[in-house]
């Protein structure tokens, strides 16, 4: 699927560009250990690193990167980015503003002084007709002190300008640097298809196969891996270790 992100021309060689979600993992999924010890189990067992499912969630679509070093301090959110005049007029300029919190009244999200960040995006995204966009906190992100309200663009029709991703910030005592290239959004295209639900019970071989199916993969690791996942392409039976973080990191 061809994606084009566009910018304003003053900024086409000064900021990072989108990249695959697959080349922003975070430092620590390579460096966290293949196994752990568990008191439950009372021996080591493997960790999330093996598990293709996680992994691959995390390497899904594309991320939309922080334009440059936030600093934060005390509540306060500051930069001192030397962003050039650009050609469009309404085009912003920082990269990051606030919601007013009354926009989340009645939601889970309301908690007094909340704090609702937006992050600006600093491309546009256009996809293929009838696609749209779903954007949605970098998966599996816990470690990042906001967390990013989900939405759906119709960015097949809506891609003159870019998308402004709300978040809401949950560490109120952090202090240190959102660093520039940090993934702030995770982009997934979606084909608008309706769904056609179907429900069955197991036919006879249907059982059969799902006993099968569950012993050989309580009998030995690695079978989703070997013999149900399917290539990818630029990550063809890549595991988290395999894969090098580019982006992602935050500084404390």
């Amino acid at each position: 699927m061809q994606i084009i992100f566009r910018c304003d021309p003053a900024l086409i060689d000064r900021i990072p560009r989108p990249v695959p979600a697959r080349d922003a993992l975070p430092d620590w999924l390579r460096t966290m250990p293949r196994h752990a010890f568990s008191d439950l189990h009372g021996e080591n067992i493997r960790t999330v690193k093996h598990c293709p499912p996680f992994v691959d969630a995390m390497s899904l679509g594309f991320v939309i990167p922080l334009p440059c070093d936030v600093h934060v301090e005390n509540g306060r959110l500051s930069w001192n980015w030397d962003i050039p005049a650009l050609a469009a007029r309404t085009h912003p300029r920082a990269p990051m503003s606030f919601h007013a919190p009354a926009q989340v009244d009645g939601t889970p999200f309301q908690q007094p002084g909340q704090i609702i960040v937006k992050f600006n995006s600093f491309w546009t995204v256009e996809l293929p007709e009838g696609w749209s966009l779903f954007a949605t906190h970098p998966v599996n992100r816990d470690d990042l002190p906001f967390r990013l309200l989900s939405g759906l663009v119709d960015s097949d029709r809506f891609h003159d300008v870019g998308i402004l991703f709300p978040a809401v910030w949950l560490d109120a005592g952090f202090s240190g640097v959102l660093p520039k290239g940090m993934p702030v959004a995770q982009c997934v295209p979606v084909p608008r298809v309706p769904l056609d639900l179907t429900y069955q019970s197991f036919a006879p071989d249907e059982t059969k196969r799902y006993d099968e199916t569950a012993q050989t993969l309580l009998s030995g690791p690695g079978h989703y891996r070997k013999t149900f996942r399917a290539a990818r392409s630029g990550a063809d039976s890549a595991t988290a270790e395999e894969v090098a973080p580019q982006n992602g990191r935050v500084e404390p």
